[in-house]
């Protein structure tokens, strides 16, 4: 049974897709193709958690200056939940589990929901282009919503600009109120940087334009779509998008920004309009919640089974991440893929991601952000919840020809300037 949201206004059909940044080559991998380049998944035998190194990486991420960072596993009913150091670096507070915190990119995998369930609707097709829904909005006729959703646009990120300096750029709109269109003429100041379809570049120029769509194809705003179609129907409690105002309501982790001045003082960054992302980052959640959201997502909760398998068309990252319709997959160590997204909002950085049937999912915290060797660190989780202890992992990768993670460089802000 599934809960999507109620049928959306008109009949239009539209497509597009957008981002620049690190690029790799192209064409949609088969669902569930298991390694990026198509080796065999492996089936799902997932080891127990492994919550003492899930503890060990919080603890890491803290000595390489995150304030605090949190872990939450929901496996078949059973919780286990992480949790070390500071919700606010002022009154000490500990950080917890029940704290909520902006998700940044996470927020992509809503949009994808939505622009997915209008397809459900017949109100959207995803081979459409862009143009036909929004007329004259991109400078490519050929760019379709499935380009947009799978980041294979060539529209450019304006985000590379906004924040080459961290700590200015942020400040510089910290509290300032975008519309949509003056998003996408920033980005459109650039030209594409690959043919339509041609080739992976992450871009939050992308989904800047679904949440143009949405608005489109619904007739209400983002936060009234994500209200009614996700936010309601999974009674996710600690969950909103409350854009453009500043503050997260309830009990909350601030964020900490790190500047990129060795050695300089972290920038509180908790308060601020996330109107520079919108449908591309603003969503605010906790642990339990995306949790929740990405366990209901691979169960076939929220899409009809078509459309969740048209989710899971994989294009490569890299050796061993692919990236879909608003949704990653990592392939780990044991030879277990994981499905769910990241993310990266000033102050934070997220790892949700869910098993195959959704029986098992972790969300992962750390309340700083611009922190490299962190966001490294912070991947770790998904190891510990998924893969359980390393001798337990070992085993399971025996005959495996899966290589090493990846080291990340790249968040999801900004995504064309290296972290290292």
């Amino acid at each position: 049974m599934t809960v999507r949201g109620t049928a959306a206004l008109g009949a239009v059909l539209l497509t597009v897709l957008a981002v620049p940044a690190h690029a790799a080559a192209a064409a949609p991998a088969d669902v569930d193709s298991g390694a990026v380049q198509g080796t065999s998944r492996v089936a799902e035998d997932l080891a127990a958690p492994d919550v003492a190194g899930l503890r060990a990486v919080l603890r890491t991420a803290l000595t390489q200056g995150a304030p605090g960072a949190v872990a939450r596993v929901d496996d078949q009913g059973t919780v286990h939940d992480v949790a070390e150091g500071v919700a606010d670096k002022a009154t000490g507070r500990a950080i917890d589990n029940a704290d909520r915190f902006r998700v940044g990119s996470v927020t992509k995998s809503f949009s994808a929901v939505v622009l997915l369930q209008l397809v459900d609707e017949g109100v959207l097709g995803l081979d459409t282009p862009v143009n036909t829904y929004l007329p004259g909005l991109l400078p490519d006729d050929r760019i379709t919503v499935r380009h947009v959703l799978s980041h294979r646009s060539g529209l450019y990120d304006y985000t590379n600009n906004m924040f080459a300096s961290t700590v200015p750029g942020f400040e510089a709109v910290r509290n300032k109120v975008f519309s949509y269109q003056e998003l996408m003429a920033l980005s459109l100041k650039q030209p594409l940087g690959s043919a339509p379809g041609a080739a992976y570049a992450y871009s939050n120029t992308n989904f800047v334009v679904a949440g143009m769509l949405i608005e489109k194809l619904t007739g209400t705003s983002v936060q009234a779509a994500y209200r009614s179609r996700i936010i309601e129907p999974l009674g996710l409690a600690d969950t909103s998008y409350v854009h453009p105002a500043t503050a997260i309501d309830g009990r909350h982790a601030n964020g900490y920004l790190t500047p990129d001045e060795a050695g300089a003082p972290l920038v509180d960054s908790t308060e601020q309009t996330v109107s520079w992302a919108q449908s591309a980052g603003a969503v605010i959640s906790s642990t339990r919640d995306l949790n929740t959201f990405f366990s209901a997502l691979l169960r076939g909760e929220l899409t009809s089974a078509a459309q969740l398998a048209q989710m899971q068309q994989w294009v490569p990252v890299n050796s061993t991440q692919g990236y879909g319709l608003g949704l990653r997959r990592r392939d780990l160590s044991c030879g277990v893929s994981v499905y769910g997204h990241t993310g990266t909002v000033q102050g934070y950085y997220t790892y949700a991601f869910t098993s195959k049937d959704g029986g098992r999912s972790v969300t992962a915290l750390a309340n700083t952000s611009n922190n490299g060797t962190v966001l490294n660190t912070m991947a770790r989780t998904l190891e510990s919840a998924f893969c359980g202890k390393p001798a337990a992992a070992s085993k399971r990768a025996v005959g495996s020809a899966r290589a090493e993670a990846p080291v990340e460089r790249y968040e999801d802000i900004a995504p064309g300037i290296a972290r290292d």
